[in-house]
């Protein structure tokens, strides 16, 4: 019997460099622009409904960020479109989901720290760094508030790729506790039984596809405050 763990797994498709987590991104890309791409005058249920998404984008950025901030719409945007896609689409049988693995996560949360640093000494130059000394502490306190504050500051990246990672893996090893119980009950032929876990799977389909955006939707959010600090120093 299959491991709960080895709907985790990585597999070589064509190379040792296109595995079944890179086809996913690439199919994510590919399904994003044939569904987004339409821009008609008039615009049909689905546009309508994919610019409902955009103007609220543009009122969070605009919260967050204010009007200087509207160059970070399109990253902020787009990098909604490929996490919410990325998730949803592991909910189909047989299609990876490269949102739990740490090194996908990670890989974004890291680069997108590291650009609001990069730009952020671009834009206040050695400034940048009083953010990780809070204003009016008293001095003999400083050395233990910028550790603490650096620590704070590098564990972002950390607390992004965590959250995304762990919440989309329970949710895909409940499915598969429950749909092994489920198995094991018709193969015994207790049919009954085995209605409950089915029921209850019904249940967490919904609740995942709801877990799938709004986790994007948290990572993108925690983005746009992290840009913040690119535009005005706390």
């Amino acid at each position: 019997m299959a491991s709960y763990f080895d709907q985790f797994n990585l597999i070589s498709i064509l190379s040792t460099y296109v595995t079944n987590s890179s086809l996913v991104m690439i199919m994510t890309v590919l399904v994003c622009w044939v569904l987004f791409k339409n821009h008609r005058l008039i615009p049909y249920r689905w546009q309508s409904l994919v610019e409902i998404v955009y103007d609220h984008f543009v009122g969070v950025v605009k919260d967050s960020l204010g009007v200087k901030g509207y160059r970070f719409l399109p990253f902020v945007f787009s990098l909604f479109l490929f996490i919410a896609w990325l998730n949803v689409l592991g909910l189909f049988p047989y299609i990876f989901t490269a949102t739990v693995h740490i090194v996908v996560t990670f890989g974004l949360s890291f680069t997108i720290v590291i650009c609001v640093t990069i730009i952020g000494f671009i834009n206040f130059r050695s400034r940048f760094l009083s953010m990780l000394m809070p204003s009016g502490a008293p001095l003999l306190l400083a050395p233990l508030l910028v550790l603490i504050e650096t620590v704070s500051y590098m564990a972002r990246a950390i607390s992004l790729g965590v959250r995304l990672a762990a919440n989309l893996s329970a949710g895909h090893l409940l499915f598969a506790i429950l749909a092994s119980f489920g198995f094991q009950m018709v193969m015994n032929q207790m049919y009954l039984l085995s209605l409950f876990p089915i029921l209850i799977m019904i249940f967490i389909t919904m609740l995942e596809m709801a877990v799938a955006l709004i986790q994007a939707y948290v990572f993108c959010l925690l983005t746009t405050i992290y840009l913040g600090d690119t535009l005005a120093l706390h």
